[in-house]
């Protein structure tokens, strides 16, 4: 069965716009004017606006050919509220701005679409506003995410203490080794197109990798249990290059400890199939979207009741530099190897 191709030259900027954005319903209160005006209206009545932007390109962020626009959409939306999250705020509205070329049909934009909504709605956030226009190549997107804070409850990376803990949320290194699966079976493809892929097996890190999460959960768990991290940012581009930052900001150095390292087992029997170490994947890989936090000792009891937090190491005098002690016992001095757009 065929399925219909509208081109979007049918609908215009308008039309698409219009057929995108026809059943939006708004569900925060903040959200005061969405989509179809010139601008959207938001009040957060008393609570600071937290806002935080990112651009994806293709070729550079993604490859459609191993990426649905689906969960292209989702993650989208998913790895901007985690930036939210990242300074212990609510994240409330979006704004999406997309350039595709005619090479996308109306309904592989609404597909995309669906994803961003699907996220829209789990999050609870809306979507109030952006823009759609041509590109000449290539999909751009560039997502806005807006949140609200009590204005003493905001998390910077700088206000961490000596002796402070050092804490990650759920697992690392599952999207690095997820893309390498793709990339592989990408390779494979363009040499034998015949050749169907084979991710058996795989479902965890591919998942990692094209459908990750915002770490909301965290946020709230945290919240509930009174616990005020003294520092917090997400793990996009590797737990080391993450850490270093945060110390650096922070004037502080650092002791991790590899045994505290949280991997999941899919993620290790998958490393071991590209023979290469897992901690490595958990310390450089990009895109886990978890959260690292520091805590005081005193909340030690607190964060044991709940299982996806893991303590990984303590935080130092600045002279001390930088640590991971290794399963073996020793010390190695830990370098940013995480993702760079520029480094060649």
């Amino acid at each position: 069965m065929s399925q219909e191709r509208t081109a979007i030259g049918q609908l215009g900027e308008f039309g698409l716009i219009e057929h995108l954005t026809k059943n939006i319903e708004l569900k925060n209160a903040s959200s005061i004017v969405g989509v179809g005006d010139d601008a959207a209206v938001i009040d957060h009545f008393g609570k600071q606006t937290v806002i935080s932007t990112d651009l994806l390109l293709e070729g550079v962020h993604f490859d459609l050919m191993y990426t649905p626009l689906k969960h292209l959409g989702y993650k989208s939306v998913v790895v901007n509220l985690s930036d939210i999250y990242a300074m212990n705020a609510t994240p409330t509205q979006i704004l999406m701005s997309i350039g595709i070329s005619n090479r996308f049909s109306v309904e592989a934009v609404a597909e995309f679409y669906e994803g961003v909504y699907a996220a829209c709605e789990k999050y609870g956030v809306d979507l109030v506003g952006g823009d759609t226009t041509a590109s000449q190549k290539g999909f751009i997107i560039s997502v806005t995410a807006i949140g609200e804070v009590a204005p003493d409850k905001f998390v910077k990376r700088d206000g961490a203490q000596k002796g402070d803990l050092v804490c990650v949320s759920g697992d690392l290194g599952g999207a690095y080794v997820g893309l390498l699966f793709l990339e592989r079976e990408k390779k494979i493809f363009l040499e034998a197109p015949g050749v169907q892929p084979d991710l058996e097996g795989e479902s965890y890190v591919v998942g990692r990798l094209l459908k990750p999460e915002a770490r909301k959960d965290i946020i709230e768990f945290l919240d509930d249990a009174e616990v005020r991290p003294t520092a917090l940012m997400d793990i996009s581009d590797g737990l080391s290059s993450e850490i270093l930052h945060l110390c650096k900001q922070s004037n502080l150095g650092c002791v991790l400890y590899e045994e505290k390292l949280p991997i999941a087992e899919a993620m290790r029997n998958a490393a071991f199939k590209f023979e290469i170490d897992p901690t490595a994947c958990a310390l450089s890989g990009g895109e886990d979207y978890e959260l690292l936090f520091t805590v005081s000792q005193a909340d030690y009891e607190k964060l044991t009741l709940n299982e996806q937090i893991s303590v990984v190491g303590y935080l130092t005098e600045p002279e001390q530099g930088t640590h991971i002690v290794t399963n073996g016992g020793s010390k190695h001095t830990i370098t940013a190897q995480g993702w760079n757009h520029y480094k060649k």
